[in-house]
């Protein structure tokens, strides 16, 4: 199938591109990135950490409204096969560890490239949805010095099998139905974007795949929140988290499925904002 022009893609005029130099582990990289809630100067910055299928364009206005509420700047940006970054070549499987490389190699290149210096990143807070939030959570294991505090939203911490059966059937969805082409609108290569993360989520060899172990390096204030019908897990995920990290903070949202920005905005960002403001940011 032919993929969808970049000019379909929703929005692209307000964002810049960030060149990420070649390393051991990928090739140079054309990362997609916006600022927003510009207009608080010298702030704190939020860095936000997209789901599976998702962009900076997929975010839509929710980091700038939790930015205005937190009084900070935002950081968002497309991960490698994602909305206008560079995308996946379609003869590549994304690796078990992508997730690790996505938090060890790709986050602080994008941060060196965009000048972010060590200050900086000492009042950063890092803020996840989904594969994203388990993203989250590894930058801060395995730099815990290099943030203020994390949230992470709906993340995956260990493979269930609510998780491979809706992945399953979302691709039954995007071979099937107009699923393609809606999430064309967010993607230049919408096959990229969408077989990376399900070939990955639907290899056998993947459901081994935990980081439970790893989450005992975090040591900066971690919010986890999952909502009660999330069709991608269940609340032992979180639940997970608060056992390997006891000083985490959890939150269970009622009426609420595996995306809380869109599906709860004002009770997650309430609880976002009384955990990140309690601990000093603003």
């Amino acid at each position: 199938m032919q993929n969808p022009a970049i000019g379909n893609v929703a929005d692209t005029t307000a964002s810049d591109f960030a060149e990420l130099p070649a390393t051991a582990s990928h090739g140079p990289l054309r990362i997609e990135y916006r600022w927003v809630n510009a207009a608080a100067g010298n702030a704190p910055i939020a860095v936000f950490l997209h789901e599976g299928l998702g962009s900076v364009t997929m975010w839509r206005d929710w980091p700038q409204a939790l930015c205005e509420r937190l009084g900070m700047r935002g950081l968002v940006y497309s991960r490698p096969g994602y909305g206008l970054s560079t995308p996946r070549p379609h003869d590549v499987k994304w690796p078990a560890d992508f997730m690790t490389a996505q938090a060890r190699d790709i986050l602080p290149a994008l941060l060196d490239a965009l000048c972010i210096d060590m200050r900086e990143r000492r009042r950063m807070w890092v803020i996840g949805h989904s594969d994203g939030g388990s993203i989250t959570l590894l930058y801060a294991a395995l730099y815990p010095e290099e943030l203020a505090g994390a949230v992470a939203i709906a993340p995956h911490v260990f493979v269930e099998d609510i998780s491979v059966e809706s992945i399953a059937q979302t691709r039954q969805l995007y071979e099937t139905t107009d699923l393609r082409s809606k999430l064309g609108r967010y993607h230049a290569d919408v096959d990229s974007a969408f077989y990376g993360w399900n070939d990955i989520w639907l290899n056998p060899a993947f459901r081994q795949w935990s980081i439970a172990g790893e989450l005992t390096s975090i040591r900066k204030p971690l919010l986890a929140v999952q909502g009660h019908d999330d069709n991608y897990g269940t609340m032992a995920q979180i639940d997970t988290i608060a056992a390997h990290v006891p000083h985490a903070q959890l939150v269970k949202l009622d009426a609420c499925g595996h995306s809380p920005h869109r599906d709860a905005p004002q009770p997650l960002n309430k609880a976002i904002a009384a955990f990140v403001l309690k601990d000093g940011v603003a």
